[in-house]
Parts: C-alpha cells; sequence; structure tokens
C-alpha cells in the first residue's frame, strides 16, 4: 500500500467510528422502546392465536313461530365469547376501537323498527390500567325489533346479518372479523295464530 493511501485510510476511520457509534445507539433505544411499546396495547395477532370463529360463537332464537303478516317480532343473537376473551361493546370507550355492530339485511316486505345492544361494563386490562375500556364478555344477547308487513309473502323466508367485532385477551387482539349469520323464520297469514318463544328472553308487555 502506498503511503498516499494509508494517508488517506488512516484519515477516513475516524469518521467511521462516530458513524458506528451512533448506529449503536439507535439500536440501543430501540432495545428499550419495544418492550415499552408491548406493555401499552395489545399485541398482533400471532400463530398460537385462535380463530375469531371459534373465539365468539353466535346463535338465532326467534320470537314467534311462524310470524304472521302485521305482526311485530324478534330476532335475538345470542352470541357467546370464550373465557378470557371479550370484544368491544357497541359504544367502545375510545374511538379508535371497534364496536360490535348487527347488521341485518332484510328481505322486502320486513321491517328493522330498532336494535337494541346490552350495555357493557368498564374492565381494566394491563394494556390499559389506567383507562378502563367497555367490554362484552362471557354471553351477549343483540335483539332485533322487527315488523312483517301486510305483503310480504308468505312461506319460509330469509334474510342475513353480519356481525362485526374485534376479539381480544388481555395480552392479544384477534383481527376485526365480520362473520355472517342467518336468520329463517315462516311467514304465515295475517291473524294466524303464533306461539311465543323464548319468555326469558322476549317477555311480553
Amino acid at each position: 500500500m502506498s503511503d498516499r493511501t494509508m494517508r488517506i485510510s488512516r484519515a477516513a476511520f475516524p469518521l467511521a467510528r462516530p458513524a458506528a457509534l451512533l448506529a449503536a445507539l439507535i439500536a440501543l433505544s430501540l432495545t428499550s422502546f419495544v418492550p415499552r411499546l408491548r406493555a401499552s396495547a395489545p399485541a398482533r395477532q400471532n400463530d398460537s392465536m385462535p380463530s375469531a370463529a371459534s373465539v365468539v360463537k353466535p346463535r338465532v332464537l326467534l320470537s314467534l313461530a311462524p310470524v304472521p303478516r302485521g305482526r311485530q317480532f324478534q330476532v335475538a343473537l345470542v352470541v357467546e365469547i370464550a373465557r378470557g376473551f371479550h370484544m368491544n361493546s357497541h359504544k367502545p370507550t375510545d374511538p379508535y376501537l371497534i364496536p360490535t355492530t348487527a347488521a341485518p339485511q332484510l328481505p322486502a316486505g320486513v321491517e328493522l323498527l330498532d336494535t337494541i345492544y346490552p350495555p357493557g361494563k368498564l374492565v381494566e386490562f394491563s394494556f390499559s390500567p389506567k383507562k378502563p375500556l367497555d367490554v362484552y364478555t362471557g354471553s351477549v344477547t343483540i335483539r332485533l325489533r322487527l315488523r312483517a308487513s301486510a305483503g310480504v309473502p308468505l312461506g319460509p323466508a330469509s334474510f342475513p346479518v353480519t356481525l362485526r367485532f374485534q376479539a381480544c385477551n388481555d395480552a392479544a387482539c384477534l383481527p376485526p372479523a365480520k362473520v355472517p349469520i342467518s336468520v329463517k323464520f315462516q311467514v304465515a297469514a295475517a291473524g294466524s295464530a303464533a306461539r311465543a318463544l323464548h319468555p326469558d328472553l322476549f317477555p311480553e308487555k
């Protein structure tokens, strides 16, 4: 190596040391920051997490059978949430949280009068110790109040309902999910006798 090359190398070497030191400091800062980030919010889903369908299981119950034309009736979506998991209520505490919703696609002649969501409960989690979240746990019932018009076709009828939610446990959240639910019922002529079902869910007024 020539004297001139050695002088250039020695002149450049001191400049490389601050750059290497800066890179080491950035890596150290990121290493200390990541644990704090993980402690402040739920982690994303990983391979060991279950699917949303295995955590949240809805079933359908009706208030009348059959449903006479011109009558009001109700549909209950009874949602069972696996132990240790929760999903945000219909009115979560923060706007960035995904609310639980039930969106029906009604056939002609069936009118939606109201969707009744139960109140959630405030629960503290390790990722939000100072601000409890409004959530659903255990068994939750969402009710749809409907009316069958005079012109709704007689016979078997059905419509889909999309249940949208995000399920989480104390450490991680599953991706937001949209679960389709099929509601099936029988339409009878106006004035037909109808049997009241599930009085515990649909008490007579």
